[in-house]
């Protein structure tokens, strides 16, 4: 790829070469874009050398994103892709019930507090009822002592580690991340979340791995320390017509991370709906009113009547011109027919005008 594209850029640089020292051979008074514009040949070769760069640039990060250490994701069909599709409501609930049954042994979710979790994939009273299962440490009261009391909608979702430190001692110096925005800070999001999940298998041959390191091709490097903890039937659902195979889990959990990166996605699509409905029909009634308001505007034409002046003769000084002459309608013979056409009607019978 980088060997095609600095061919095409070696290409370009000889073409405008070419095009600058050619000589043109339009006559002299035709019009030349190169008089027009006197730094026209700088501009052009400015422009073939930035096309160079871009293109070496472009090619140099091709190379290197198909020489990563991991494999590419495939795609998924994901029924919340759609600009018109919301996320699955039991899919969140299910994928709720996988983080806390299997990965919020590792994994926190710091930024989602339970009143997150009310209308969205369980109903307000679940929710408190679910937070008061946790005991969060509070204080100091009025002894200046710290307590621990049920928690509340308020309350965000506990971390399995007291802090990074203690994290660490438990998984062999690797860090769990974070999980509540970890499909938006990953590169492929869900499609790259689902293929981690569901990606483990056994390493190549010569592949070297350290103790408590497993193989995955969709993590950098291949080696990770996360075991495979999504299998089939590791929890079960309550619903009984979702079968709860290893990649029907991974869905589920993967959607409810999708939530917890962008919970006010399905309003945002809303909204974007509802700006392009009340777009469209105040466009149309502005456009009306525009052709409205500015038709006669528009329709009207205008003509140039210059002032005229007769001298008696038939010969008229128009006003400003100075001697020249221009022809009125006292010197026609259809306006000389119609006066006298009026001066007749205007006598009595004794020749005498009224």
């Amino acid at each position: 790829m980088a060997n095609k594209f600095g061919y095409v850029s070696s290409k370009l640089l000889q073409f405008s070469k070419g095009y600058l020292n050619r000589t043109s051979v339009r006559p002299k008074t035709s019009f030349s874009a190169r008089n027009w514009i006197p730094g026209r040949p700088k501009l052009l070769a400015l422009g073939a050398l930035t096309a160079g760069m871009g293109a070496l640039l472009y090619a140099l990060d091709a190379s290197v994103d198909a020489s990563n250490d991991c494999v590419h994701p495939p795609k998924q069909l994901w029924s919340h892709k759609g600009l018109l599709s919301a996320l699955d409501r039991e899919a969140v609930r299910r994928g709720y019930q996988v983080y806390k049954e299997v990965c919020s042994s590792c994994h926190s979710l710091q930024y989602i507090a339970y009143r997150n979790l009310a209308d969205n994939c369980m109903t307000e009273a679940e929710a408190k009822a679910e937070a008061e299962q946790v005991m969060v440490k509070d204080g100091p009261d009025e002894n200046g002592e710290y307590f621990e009391r049920p928690g509340k909608l308020s309350d965000y979702l506990p971390s399995p580690y007291p802090n990074e430190e203690a994290a660490r001692s438990a998984n062999n110096g690797a860090y769990p991340p974070d999980l509540s925005y970890i499909v938006s800070a990953r590169k492929g999001g869900e499609d790259y979340i689902f293929a981690l999940l569901t990606g483990y298998c056994d390493p190549p041959a010569g592949f070297g791995l350290r103790d408590g390191q497993y193989f995955n091709p969709y993590f950098s490097g291949g080696a990770i320390s996360m075991g495979q903890v999504i299998n089939n039937e590791v929890v079960t659902y309550a619903d009984d017509e979702v079968a709860p195979s290893g990649s029907q889990i991974a869905k589920d959990v993967v959607t409810f991370l999708k939530w917890t990166s962008e919970p006010e996605s399905d309003e945002r699509k809303l909204l974007l709906i509802k700006v392009v409905l009340i777009s469209s029909f105040l466009i149309g009634i502005s456009y009306y009113i525009k052709r409205h308001k500015w038709s006669a505007l528009k329709s009207r034409k205008i003509f140039f009547v210059p002032e005229v002046t007769g001298n008696g003769n038939g010969q008229s000084k128009r006003k400003g011109q100075g001697n020249g002459s221009a022809k009125t309608d006292e010197g026609c013979p259809k306006f000389e027919h119609k006066k006298s056409e009026v001066s007749g009607k205007n006598d009595d019978g004794d020749g005498k005008t009224k």
